[in-house]
């Protein structure tokens, strides 16, 4: 059995470009669905957060609209509910990535917040991306890649293939025009090669050890095409 690390955001607001505060945390789907993929692989998952502070969930992803109904939606809150790890996250300031066959971040608003300019989590995605092993990274989690540029505003991840969150699903959703910057927007700033399907639709893009994937839809998906490589 292998242990898979969570990195998950710690933020519980999102901060617009009026100032006003967006409330936030991790996507439920986003996180429930890759852990409910790795562990009935029988792989450990360890949760880390910014500081250890107990993460939050988005409660607009436990909706019945978000889930395909009010039976899906409390499903996939019994689920969480049921994540022991959520409740005493280590401090990601000590992790060793090393110890770890794969990483993954979950998505939602939160990372927009936080691990966009985390200096640790710049660390582990980097540490991971050259030790060849799985990086998954769903949604908005992509955000967390921002924080990669060292002092000449280079990131090892420019020029790879990946997606997440578009700007078409963000004016959808209804806070592109309240954001003070764009996900999509700031990864090709980035160098990447952002790869976008159509709005709320399953795309998964793999690019040598980095795993994408674009919205909540894609996160089972994205965990599966991990769990290829992990076992394969």
């Amino acid at each position: 059995m292998s242990k898979i690390l969570f990195v998950v955001t710690g933020a519980q607001h999102w901060t617009l470009a009026d100032g006003s505060q967006h409330p936030t945390g991790f996507w439920a789907e986003e996180l429930v669905a890759p852990y409910r993929v790795f562990s009935r692989a029988g792989h450990e998952v360890v949760v880390a957060t910014p500081g250890g502070v107990v993460p939050v969930v988005d409660e607009a992803s436990l909706a019945a609209d978000a889930n395909g109904g009010q039976e899906n939606a409390d499903a996939i809150r019994s689920e969480l509910d049921q994540i022991d790890q959520l409740r005493t996250p280590l401090q990601l300031e000590d992790v060793d990535p090393g110890d770890y066959a794969a990483v993954f971040y979950p998505g939602g608003h939160g990372p927009m917040e936080d691990l966009a300019v985390d200096a640790t989590s710049a660390a582990v995605l980097v540490d991971t991306l050259g030790s060849g092993k799985p990086l998954g990274v769903v949604c908005h989690a992509p955000a967390a890649l921002l924080a990669t540029r060292d002092a000449r505003g280079t990131s090892p991840f420019a020029g790879y293939r990946l997606t997440g969150f578009t700007n078409a699903e963000e004016k959808q959703a209804g806070l592109a025009d309240k954001a003070t910057w764009l996900l999509q927007d700031r990864l090709v700033e980035l160098g990447a090669d952002f790869q976008e399907a159509d709005p709320w639709s399953e795309h998964v893009v793999v690019d040598r050890n980095l795993y994408t994937g674009q919205n909540p839809a894609s996160s089972a998906p994205l965990a599966e095409k991990m769990l290829e490589a992990l076992d394969g």
